[in-house]
């Protein structure tokens, strides 16, 4: 599966972005997909993931009550709403991909990668 995230940019701190991420392929909907973000000088971090039909959810504690992740299997889209951002949000943004059941908050798990998109959060 290919994965194309979009909808990243510049955002006051307090204010809102929803993140897509297209796949590509006629099997999404049997894939775990995944939230990951990287700032300057950090490591990968896990953001959210969410299991094949949506029903299970995992947050980083970091996150927990202000983004949102969920998909539509019909328009082969995993999105990640954030809300109340935060100068420390800041990050590339990566969403990932597996095919296991598990909904794992370990990168090692996920298979495809896309490419990133920038969230800069000014205070």
């Amino acid at each position: 599966v290919q994965l194309q995230a979009s909808g990243g940019g510049l955002v006051q701190a307090g204010g809102s972005l929803r993140l897509s991420c297209a796949a590509s392929g006629r099997t999404f909907s049997s894939y775990t997909m995944g939230w990951f973000r990287q700032a300057p000088g950090k490591e990968r971090e896990f953001v959210a993931a969410i299991s094949w039909g949506g029903d299970m959810k995992y947050y980083a504690d970091s996150v927990k009550g202000r983004f949102t992740i969920s998909r539509d299997n019909a328009k082969n889209t995993v999105y990640l709403q954030m809300n109340s951002l935060k100068s420390e949000d800041t990050a590339v943004y990566y969403c990932a991909a597996h095919r296991k059941l598990r909904v794992a908050p370990e990168s090692w798990e996920y298979d495809y990668w896309g490419q990133g998109t920038q969230v800069t959060v000014s205070s």
